[in-house]
């Protein structure tokens, strides 16, 4: 065996050089501020004369602890500390020096991508690399057809509402007033399908009352609304109105204000929780607290409260007048000048801000405990960025006095590190870091599939650039619960992305969105995204080979009896390798190779090695992947524990020799496939 691999001196130097902030080369990998936290580096046997452990006020010699191996181990330990630390490794190799930051090793210090130690700051161990199941209510399933939005029952942004009795039926260009009839009682229904398919986090959009079927523009955050939960009275008469007013009708003020129906709809959603507990499943909510509905009961233009309370709209002395934002001619504020969502004005209402703590606590203590919160746009709360700072701060203490096992995630676009610092929120929805990058690489369309670059599509140098910034710029500790999603409610469906060409639902149709769809390649994907760093999160129905442009065509409804089973079965094996190895929640991650259309990578720690590869040309590409820097031994074996390519997939145990600390690999086209050191 050749000590180097086939490799330089040099070469063998640079590569051998690996650390991360996961546990095996930091611990305690969350420290508080009374540990000691002792950090490690692996570095080539013999290649260095000293090691150096460089903070933001001091640096360290390093000691060394083991070799093991191609591989000697250094370690230094910094002392208990409330502050931020930042640190990097500087290498003494006889007469050179060489610098390791998050982003690799240079030969000149770059000043970034420092390792970073923030002290208190823990995320939830059961959502750490935990596989979530992102559900739209209104069309996962109907188990329930009388609490069903009636046609005719009110008028929504001066549409009548509309009653879709066909489920499988798309969605119409023009859809926020058309209903499916989705529902709790449906979730609750195929809760043992979920656990079956291996889900492990429910996360639901909005579920409290509000008149549109997404619900992004709520009625009344204290409630679940009783046309997803249970309609115990019905009273009022089916609206038949002229559609260019916008009055409502007094059978949705009996269904969505009723005492009766709310306290139903809210023990309904306890069950829910309770059972998917039961099975092992935790159950997060959708916060919209950045603005509100117009049939918000504290604004309550549309008058369904009136004789309860006296709403901001019709009332200067309303108490809840300095919820909303007044312009000078005495309209409210919208946010993005949308009148149907009221800007709350958070930041200049204390009232408000209480009410809004209050109900964070509400849903997550009991008799709910559901387990987290996902804010919608949160960076966008108030007027300036100071405020949502000091907002997102009370935020989480109110949640976390609860329980400090609750999550926050949060959407954002753009450099979330101002607010991963341990006091706000504990992670986000991953976009940059994860959906785009894969998406870019795998079809060469944006999320929204609005948008073409050839010069993105199978870019490997791009695709490893970019997972490496973004992931920098990201705490382990968000890294480890971070939402990876290939779709949402807000984006297209990522088996559309595959067919590669762009559109939306009013200009194409919904039949191009099902057009040349190519399932190898989502396989691919969802491979990829069950063996990442993170929180995989399957947006509902991607599993049973949903399609559709984006928003409002990516909320089709679920195809019970149409699913596609092979594509099920292999979310199933994907998700079943994620949960059989630890090492793929928590172990660390590198990039092993990066060429045309072929992605290698390994996911390793001291008892666990897995081989990723995939390669989305056309043709057969043989590699050869150097495993050795994940610390396979130079002379073994792998095995597939999974592969996937355009005839289907398997989990049966095919078997490729290391040599020398390399393993060449056949990769058919459009193909991808995990395997294990044994």
């Amino acid at each position: 065996m050749d000590d180097n691999f086939g490799l330089s001196a040099e070469e063998f130097r640079i590569q051998a050089v690996y650390s991360d902030e996961t546990r095996q080369f930091r611990s305690p990998a969350e420290p508080t501020a009374e540990d000691w936290v002792n950090v490690r580096i692996r570095v080539g046997r013999g290649t260095v004369s000293a090691v150096f452990l460089c903070t933001n006020e001091r640096e360290y010699l390093m000691e060394e602890t083991k070799t093991q191996g191609a591989f000697s181990y250094f370690q230094a330990t910094l002392p208990p500390t409330a502050e931020e630390m930042t640190y990097y490794f500087r290498l003494q190799c006889g007469e050179a020096v060489g610098y390791y930051t998050k982003y690799g090793f240079f030969s000149e210090y770059k000043h970034e991508g420092e390792f970073q130690i923030f002290r208190d700051y823990r995320t939830p161990d059961w959502a750490k690399g935990a596989v979530m199941y992102q559900i739209y209510p209104d069309r996962f399933a109907n188990g329930d057809v009388s609490n069903d939005v009636k046609t005719n029952e009110y008028i929504y942004l001066k549409q009548k509402t509309e009653q879709v009795t066909d489920w499988s039926s798309l969605p119409a260009a023009s859809d926020i007033n058309r209903f499916y009839g989705g529902d709790l009682q449906g979730v609750l229904n195929k809760l043992d399908y979920l656990a079956e398919l291996g889900v492990e986090v429910l996360y639901f959009n909005p579920l409290f009352v509000s008149p549109s079927n997404h619900k992004y523009d709520t009625q009344d955050y204290w409630h679940i609304d009783p046309h997803f939960g249970k309609i115990v009275r019905e009273s009022g008469s089916v609206l038949a109105a002229d559609a260019k007013t916008n009055e409502t009708a007094s059978l949705y003020a009996a269904r969505t204000t009723a005492d009766e129906n709310l306290a139903a709809s809210d023990a309904l959603f306890a069950e829910l929780i309770q059972q998917a507990h039961a099975r092992g499943m935790r159950v997060i909510l959708d916060g919209v607290f950045n603005h509100c509905g117009a049939f918000h009961k504290w604004l309550d233009r549309e008058g369904l409260y009136r004789g309860k309370l006296r709403g901001a709209y019709r009332h200067a002395d309303s108490p809840y007048h300095d919820y909303f934002y007044w312009n000078a001619d005495g309209t409210y504020e919208g946010w993005w000048g949308y009148e149907n969502h009221p800007k709350l004005n958070v930041e200049g209402c204390a009232a408000l801000r209480e009410e809004l703590l209050a109900i964070a606590r509400r849903w997550v203590s009991p008799p709910f405990d559901a387990d987290g919160w996902r804010l919608d746009v949160a960076a966008d709360l108030g007027k300036t960025e100071e405020f949502n700072h000091a907002f997102w701060r009370m935020f989480r203490t109110a949640v976390k006095s609860v329980s400090p096992d609750k999550l926050i995630l949060a959407e954002h676009y753009g450099d979330a590190a101002p607010w991963l610092t341990g006091n706000q929120w504990d992670s986000i929805m991953n976009y940059d870091a994860f959906m785009e990058p894969v998406t870019w690489f795998l079809t060469g369309v944006s999320k929204h599939s609005t948008e073409k670059r050839e010069d993105m599509y199978n870019n490997a140098d791009v695709f490893w650039g970019t997972m490496s910034y973004q992931m920098g710029r990201l705490p382990s500790q968000a890294i480890s619960v971070a939402m990876n999603q290939l779709s949402n409610h807000d984006h297209s469906r990522f088996l559309t992305r595959t067919n590669r060409q762009i559109g939306r639902v009013e200009t194409e149709g919904s039949a191009a969105a099902d057009a040349n769809v190519e399932k190898a390649v989502l396989r691919e994907a969802v491979l990829l995204q069950m063996t990442w760093s993170g929180a995989p999160t399957v947006y509902y129905g991607d599993e049973a080979g949903v399609t559709g442009w984006t928003d409002p065509d990516n909320r089709r409804t679920y195809p019970w009896g149409r699913e596609d089973m092979e594509l099920i079965a292999f979310h199933k094996a994907a998700i079943s390798l994620r949960k059989e190895y630890p090492v793929l929640r928590h172990g660390s991650l590198k990039q092993l190779y990066g060429a045309y259309g072929v992605l290698a990578y390994g996911r390793f720690d001291e008892k666990e090695k897995i081989l990723v590869a995939l390669n989305n040309t056309e043709e057969i590409r043989t590699v050869s992947i150097p495993v050795w820097q994940m610390g396979v031994q130079a002379e073994g074996t792998l095995q597939n524990c999974l592969m996937t390519n355009r005839d289907g997939f398997t989990e049966f145990g095919f078997s490729y020799p290391v040599r020398n600390g390399n393993v060449l690999l056949p990769l058919p086209p459009k193909s991808a496939m995990a395997l294990r050191e044994i």
